[in-house]
């Protein structure tokens, strides 16, 4: 067994102002790999961040087609609603999949965003489990990695998920039931297919009559928004990949140019030789760097936000399903009276009694839904003003990140 110390990676985290959140002193999250024949490589590197301190921890078998991922994570607070100030616990990774499907079930529909854990690769997991020293094994790890914890990060500094029941379970109760629902697909996959359907049909058939300016500004904004991303998103992971191809050429220069040194009998040339092989290989570890700095602190959060941004678009899409079913009711209760108006024209007194009843139970609907409707737009409105101030933290610690990086320049 032998130990690879890895550099960690530079994490932006948002700080939260929620007095709940001050309480949560920090989560622990390690990563580590249960297998049936213990013959294992470790690799170890540690994690800090705003609200976090994380530890990793991968193992990974040579068999490890029989392996599976898990996640520890310890979590200490001062919260009165947990039932200790420290605790553990180990979580597979559809778990955290699970943990979205319940929460998207329980409140997608009262408006608010939730945040989209990442999506599951059998791709990355194979390579993990099958190529021990493939680099790109240990950069999926850290990329699952970190983002769940970007995911719990941003479930936690979420005031009102934070008190949901499964919430609390999934950070403090011992086993979970298993979630296999998760198994063939990411459930973060399958269900964005899936509102992608529904709302492309939805917006198809409804035209809604918008009566405040601020959503329509705010859903042209999303949509410019997510627009822009993704096609910076692709000239980010472009510009990575030069990166990467760049710092291997230049490791090829560094080592050719040191053989040359070494073989040199001019004295003073094989000295100049030399010198120029280690600058070389400073410039190498330079743009390797520099391409897993954008990597780590541009790309990937990158994804994370287009992601994001399709949860906020959820959001939008839910408050127009509650206009059409306040709507829906309108024209329902509207048909209702148009039986009532006949029944009297008819003059059929044994069927008016029942009409009045429905004629009241939808009066009853329509006033329900049209409450709904106003506080799940309420609901909507401090939930996208939240998003752009984080979106505006998130700028600033990128600015920040990228000036530092030009400093070590």
């Amino acid at each position: 067994m032998h130990e690879i110390a890895l550099d960690p990676p530079l994490r932006l985290f948002f700080s939260q102002e929620s007095k709940i959140i001050k309480h949560l002193s920090y989560l622990k999250l390690n990563l580590f790999v249960i297998f049936e024949h213990l013959h294992e490589q470790h690799i170890q590197y540690v994690l800090y961040g705003m609200d976090f301190f994380g530890l990793l921890d991968f193992f990974c078998s040579c068999d490890g087609m029989n392996a599976y991922m898990a996640y520890k994570v310890s979590t200490q607070t001062s919260l009165t609603m947990f039932r200790s100030k420290t605790f553990t616990v180990r979580r597979r990774f559809s778990d955290f999949l699970g943990l979205f499907e319940k929460l998207l079930e329980k409140h997608s529909q009262n408006g608010y965003i939730i945040p989209p854990p990442p999506e599951k690769s059998i791709l990355g997991m194979t390579k993990v489990k099958v190529g021990k020293e493939d680099p790109s094994s240990a950069e999926f790890v850290e990329r699952r990695r970190a983002a769940l914890e970007r995911y719990l990060q941003r479930v936690v500094c979420h005031p009102s998920l934070l008190q949901d029941p499964d919430v609390r379970e999934f950070l403090e109760k011992e086993e979970l039931p298993r979630a296999v629902s998760t198994q063939a697909l990411s459930g973060a996959g399958f269900l964005k297919m899936l509102n992608k359907a529904t709302d492309a049909v939805s917006k198809m058939t409804i035209k809604m009559n918008e009566q405040d300016v601020w959503f329509d500004e705010k859903i042209q904004d999303v949509e410019n928004e997510e627009q822009h991303l993704r096609k910076l998103h692709v000239m980010v992971e472009s510009l990575v990949n030069h990166r990467k191809e760049l710092s291997g050429n230049t490791a090829v220069f560094a080592k050719s140019v040191a053989m040359l040194g070494s073989s040199e009998d001019n004295t003073a040339l094989s000295r100049a030789l030399s010198q120029l092989a280690e600058v070389e290989d400073r410039i190498e570890q330079l743009h390797q760097e520099q391409a897993s700095n954008d990597f780590f602190t541009f790309s990937e959060l990158l994804a994370d936000y287009i992601r994001l941004l399709g949860a906020v678009r959820g959001c939008f899409d839910q408050r127009m399903k509650a206009w059409q079913r306040w709507q829906d009711a309108e024209n329902m209760l509207q048909k209702k009276r148009e039986t009532e108006a006949k029944l009297l024209w008819a003059n059929k007194p044994d069927k008016l009694q029942q009409a009045k009843d429905e004629i009241a139970e939808w009066e009853a609907k329509v006033t329900q839904y049209e409450r709904d409707f106003e506080r799940i737009s309420a609901t909507v409105r401090k939930e996208v003003i939240r998003f752009d101030r984080q979106i505006v933290k998130y700028l600033e610690s990128v600015l920040h990140s990228q000036q530092q990086v030009q400093k070590h320049f």
